[in-house]
């Protein structure tokens, strides 16, 4: 029987301070099969490498995204159709990687308007915005990396609203930040747009996020 080659796929986050909302890196393919078309960072994973460092190196090799830059990684799903990858059976990990503001030359697009993709990556992305969706106010590590060490209320509506397609109702939202183990309501409140109420600002207490599903 032929054997799989396992390949790494990122879906890339980006979630600034100055975005609305949460967009993922694309780039174009450097060579054969899909030359030139938009993909999601991947590489085949190496002998004895890790998932993690493999999402690292694709996204620092296929976006640009300095080292320094990418911050948390996790699994997200795995893709196991047996002619995703015209080259031959290909199994693909499908992974997530935060990465912090930097300067570089990757191409940023919101779930809602992702073009269209080479091999099956479309799919990576539909599907894995549902598993990210899951894992926000659950994995403590992903919901720490996207919305940082503290952050306005607004923020949480504006990833919520990303992730899920929808826009939150606030009271629930709110109870559902207060039930959070190491996530305390501050008194501060800051402004984030010209106009409203200034936001009430939630911080992490500890260093080391541990609450998970």
């Amino acid at each position: 029987m032929e054997q799989s080659v396992v390949s790494v796929d990122v879906v890339t986050l980006r979630f600034w301070p100055e975005d609305a909302g949460v967009t993922i890196g694309i780039a174009p393919r450097g060579h054969e099969p899909f030359t030139g078309e938009l993909a999601l960072p991947g590489v085949l994973l190496g002998r004895g490498e890790r998932l993690a460092a493999a999402a690292r190196r694709a996204v620092h090799t296929k976006l640009g995204v300095p080292d320094a830059a990418i911050g948390a990684v996790g699994q997200l799903v795995t893709f196991d159709e047996p002619h995703r990858d015209p080259r031959g059976p290909t199994l693909s990990i499908a992974m997530w990687a935060v990465v912090a503001p930097h300067e570089g030359p990757a191409q940023w697009v919101s779930f809602d308007a992702t073009p269209t993709l080479a091999f099956d990556h479309n799919r990576i992305v539909e599907d894995s915005r549902a598993v990210l969706a899951r894992l926000l106010w659950k994995d403590a590590v992903f919901t720490r990396a996207m919305l940082g060490a503290e952050f306005p209320a607004t923020r949480a509506v504006e990833l919520s609203t990303s992730l899920l397609g929808l826009r939150p109702d606030p009271a629930n939202l709110n109870r559902t930040l207060a039930a959070l183990p190491g996530l305390e309501r501050t008194t501060e409140r800051r402004r984030t747009k010209p106009t409203g109420r200034p936001a009430a600002v939630w911080a992490f207490t500890s260093d080391e996020p541990s609450w998970a599903e």
